[in-house]
């Protein structure tokens, strides 16, 4: 196959695993209302999730290797305690403080209204790489990210957002920061380790911190009828997001994998109206109509990656195949 047609069929794969991934944390915030429901508090449901999380990762870990091992006759090199330390780092702080702060929010704020604050990170992050010099400002991608992010404001809005309170408000503002700075500082990492290696590492560190968290306040409590909603979103809303977007964003870029994940909301709204009978007004629509124009103007312009700037540690953009080193790596982060 053509260089070209190769680099298209990465692109294509790393978008379509990216809208995976925004349908999967698109369960989460109707997952955890329902955790809620269910007598479940915020640390004990975070840790339980984390903790299944990084056993099911883990156990796929071990599963590439022994695969790997067989068809290379010799065993997988293992990566630098430093990477490991930094994977580890990524879940202990910050994937836990963006977890936590998102789900605290939900317990102050409306869904629409928490998910709307934290849809505020795809601008921080393209900014971030842009003042980072590791994406440049192209016309398809400005329109792309204005498009995907007035339909998610017109996605949330167009339900109604309920109370403005300030610790609400605030928490989910702190969600959408950490978040963006959490994408940008991962990147670096995602083209140097395995993709599955790095979840499970994200995981282990923010499952750590809860757990902690969790035997320091007493906070560990499981109601029988939580179980359920732990297992479910640790599975569909944890390790399948995680993963696809770990795979994705290496094919298209931070600020592209960003820009498709506001296909989120969409997901989140439309679940809502189908499970709970909720009515879907024409600022919705519309909205929705807006975050998939996006998606198509990405797929149908191929917003390319750039080279990492001089002393980057981006081997490739990590959220594309170019401008790799010979045997690029396969191989970012997760939210809520």
């Amino acid at each position: 196959m053509a260089p070209a047609a190769t680099s298209e069929t990465a692109r294509g794969a790393g978008v379509a695993l990216c809208l995976v991934s925004a349908c999967g944390f698109g369960l989460m915030a109707i997952i955890a209302k329902e955790a809620y429901a269910a007598g479940l508090g915020v640390t004990a449901l975070l840790a339980a999730r984390f903790v299944l999380a990084a056993s099911l990762l883990w156990a796929l870990v071990a599963m590439r290797a022994r695969r790997r091992a067989r068809a290379t006759a010799r065993a997988s090199a293992r990566p630098g305690a430093r990477l490991v330390v930094a994977g580890l780092a990524l879940g202990a702080i910050g994937y836990a403080a963006q977890a936590g702060l998102f789900f605290s929010a939900l317990r102050h704020i409306d869904a629409s209204l928490t998910s709307l604050l934290l849809y505020t990170y795809p601008a921080l992050v393209f900014c971030g790489a842009v003042a980072l010099r590791r994406e440049h400002v192209t016309r398809p991608k400005a329109l792309a990210l204005a498009l995907a992010s007035a339909g998610a404001a017109l996605v949330l809005l167009g339900g109604g957002t309920g109370g403005l309170e300030a610790t609400g408000v605030a928490l989910a503002l702190g969600a959408g920061a950490t978040y963006a700075v959490y994408i940008l500082v991962s990147e670096g990492i995602v083209a140097r380790l395995d993709a599955f290696l790095l979840g499970a590492l994200v995981a282990t560190g923010g499952a750590a911190t809860f757990l902690v968290a969790g035997l320091i306040g007493g906070s560990l409590a499981f109601p029988a009828g939580g179980w359920i909603w732990i297992a479910a979103i640790a599975l569909f809303s944890t390790v399948l997001p995680i993963v696809t977007f770990l795979l994705g964003m290496e094919r298209v870029g931070a600020s592209t994998a960003s820009i498709l994940s506001t296909l989120e909301p969409v997901v989140t709204v439309g679940l809502a109206v189908a499970l709970y009978s909720e009515s879907l007004g024409p600022w919705q629509i519309l909205g929705g109509g807006l975050v998939l124009a996006a998606v198509i103007a990405l797929q149908a312009r191929g917003t390319r990656a750039v080279r990492p700037a001089v002393g980057s540690a981006r081997v490739a953009p990590a959220h594309a195949a170019a401008a790799a080193p010979a045997g690029p790596p396969a191989c970012e982060p997760a939210r809520g």
